[in-house]
């Protein structure tokens, strides 16, 4: 059963924000996007955050204040005030306030600029999810039990696979298995116009371009849909590609096996091989130090002198700039193995590491785990075998 955050979880963040706050001479931060106000509280509802370097931080709650109170671990919840009464809340001594522009909507912005006036408004997207990505020991455990619950459904794909099924009903078979392990259900994806739920593709469809920032898209229901499992019957000898993550706690882990009816094609075959040997790589450079932006490079390398570097990570002009990403209470958090993503690798990064190959008409193939970085190196934390399972 999942767990309350520990109070002393959220002092330390709370203690980490207001040091790089001060660092940059801004007063404090203003939080809005319920994600960010749940790290920093404990509570995700309907509520602002006003975090000052000096004093104690308030909770101002839309709905439910009732459950704001129970969950909080901060201990000044209020209602949210009427708007004439704002300004009193962050006094004269507050000039610089820190926002995250990387999710505010401008309507937001625009509100509270406007009722707080002579106050100069910083952009702290960057501060945040710098934070956010060192995962302490706590947050760790329950992306392990994640990982643990994850690999559990996945080993049962050979039980609900069937021959002729619809890409659609594999989703829904697999998805049924998450929601009933005790998955929260939905993938939080920070990115602007991205969404998406997981995929369960095959053949020439996994192959399919689309909206979707990854290397494989899915064909989808329709045009509104444009991702992820479609009606297509899965045919015998083609590429099933299972990529979903499942959220205990809040927290994601990220996940991707390959499945078959008989055998795959020789040049299949041979780039999942080239995913594994790429893997491997990635996961002994996957260290405190080492440049995000080589590790993408250096994975690219080897896909080149393999002959595969167009199809590595997408086809044509459609390929994924990225070959992993960060996890933990969002699908898309720091740091990102991409091109011009020149910042460290940290210990407490939590990445999923997803080297794939797409092959019009053939389909797509590869490997997605999810590892913790330590202070040595790194931990897998999806444990399941990598190899292709053929029924």
């Amino acid at each position: 059963m999942s767990t309350a955050v520990p109070t002393t979880e959220i002092d330390q963040r709370l203690h980490n924000l207001r040091v790089r706050l001060e660092k940059q001479g801004i007063d404090g931060a203003l939080l809005l996007y319920p994600i960010d106000v749940y790290y920093f509280t404990g509570a995700r509802q309907n509520s602002a955050l006003w975090v000052p370097v000096e004093g104690r931080p308030t909770l101002f709650v839309k709905k439910s204040f009732q459950r704001a109170l129970k969950d909080s671990l901060i201990e000044d919840v209020r209602p949210f005030p009427a708007r004439m009464e704002i300004p009193a809340f962050f006094g004269n001594a507050a000039i610089r306030i820190g926002l995250t522009f990387d999710v505010l909507p401008v309507q937001q912005y625009h509100f509270y600029s406007n009722i707080l006036t002579g106050k100069e408004f910083i952009d702290i997207s960057a501060i945040n999810r710098e934070l956010r990505s060192i995962k302490s020991a706590w947050e760790i455990e329950q992306m392990r039990t994640s990982a643990k619950i994850l690999c559990d459904v996945f080993a049962k794909v050979p039980d609900i696979l069937k021959r002729g099924m619809r890409e659609l009903d594999l989703a829904a078979e697999f998805e049924y298995l998450l929601r009933k392990s005790g998955s929260d259900g939905y993938l939080r994806i920070r990115a602007f116009h991205q969404e998406i739920m997981g995929l369960a593709v095959s053949g020439e469809n996994a192959a399919m371009e689309g909206c979707f920032d990854g290397a494989v898209t899915g064909k989808g229901l329709s045009r509104a849909a444009p991702y992820g499992s479609s009606i297509k019957p899965i045919r015998e000898g083609e590429p099933i590609m299972i990529d979903y993550g499942l959220i205990y706690n809040g927290y994601i882990v990220d996940m991707t096996r390959i499945f078959a009816f008989g055998g795959l094609d020789p040049d299949l075959e041979r780039a999942f091989s080239l995913s594994i040997e790429i893997q491997k790589w990635l996961q002994e450079n996957l260290r405190p130090g080492n440049v995000c932006e080589e590790l993408f490079t250096g994975a690219s390398s080897l896909a080149a002198s393999a002959g595969l570097a167009d199809n590595f990570m997408g086809y044509s002009g459609e390929r994924a700039k990225f070959v992993g990403h960060g996890v933990g209470l969002e699908l898309d958090e720091f740091p990102v193995l991409a091109q011009k993503f020149k910042s460290l690798i940290a210990a407490g990064h939590t990445v999923a590491i997803e080297p794939k190959f797409v092959f019009p008409e053939k389909g797509a193939v590869g490997i997605e785990n999810t590892y913790a970085v330590t202070n040595s190196g790194c931990e897998r934390l999806t444990l399941l075998p990598d190899d292709p399972v053929y029924l």
